[in-house]
């Protein structure tokens, strides 16, 4: 469940985290480096407000003062942005959200916890936007190979990331061993977007905690 920040300024700047707020400018360190993060910075944006077949890249260099010339220099069309989006900004918010914390203490603990954080900084607009990586799911999957492999391949360690997790656990001693860790993270994930959507749908910060809620039960039940 991922998922955007209001771009108040020109200038790329780092987010509260959240499951659907998980980018950040990371490399900022050279003018020219920070001028491709702030491409990626609004494009993030742009895409995850309209979509990426709505987006528009008149309104990604008016946020950004890029010029057109200055963003083909970086990124030879639209489409390479995209995958920029997806390759360098919603895989490494996935992987610092998700994987990082799992890799020490109790997994559960860690899960639990990204879970209520999500849930705490949670706007309503980020529930109304929904998860950037499922929104491109649903959009762009079916239409272009290049979108769907890159969505799935964040999926798939997004998974292998929780149930490494999950077999940590296990080999602890904190985790029950008749659990299934690839089965779990698989569910754990749907769960997770599937929250998000029918949150979306409804408009309702309300349901996607009451949803949150249920899963953690289900998280707390896989102790030893």
């Amino acid at each position: 469940m991922t998922t955007a920040t209001k771009t108040n300024n020109k200038s790329a700047r780092a987010p509260s985290r959240s499951l659907g707020r998980f980018w950040d400018c990371v490399r900022c360190n050279r003018p020219s480096e920070a001028t491709r993060q702030q491409l990626l910075a609004a494009a993030f944006e742009e895409i995850h407000r309209v979509g990426f077949q709505s987006a528009s890249v008149s309104r990604i260099l008016k946020h950004t003062g890029v010029t057109k010339g200055a963003l083909y220099h970086y990124f030879p069309s639209k489409k390479a942005l995209g995958y920029a989006v997806l390759d360098e900004m919603i895989r490494q918010g996935m992987r610092e959200f998700w994987i990082e914390p799992l890799q020490a203490g109790h997994p559960i603990d860690a899960i639990i916890h990204t879970i209520t954080e999500a849930g705490r900084q949670m706007t309503l607009d980020d529930i109304r936007l929904g998860c950037p990586l499922a929104n491109l799911s649903q959009e762009m999957s079916p239409v272009d190979e290049g979108f769907r492999e890159r969505i799935e391949s964040i999926y798939a360690e997004w998974r292998d990331g929780i149930a490494a997790g999950l077999r940590r656990g296990q080999e602890a001693g904190e985790i029950r061993r008749d659990v299934d860790p690839d089965g779990m993270a698989v569910m754990i994930v749907a769960t997770l977007e599937g929250c998000l959507a029918a949150a979306k749908n409804a408009q309702s910060h309300e349901l996607l905690m009451q949803c949150g809620h249920a899963l953690i039960g289900i998280l707390d039940d896989l102790r030893t």
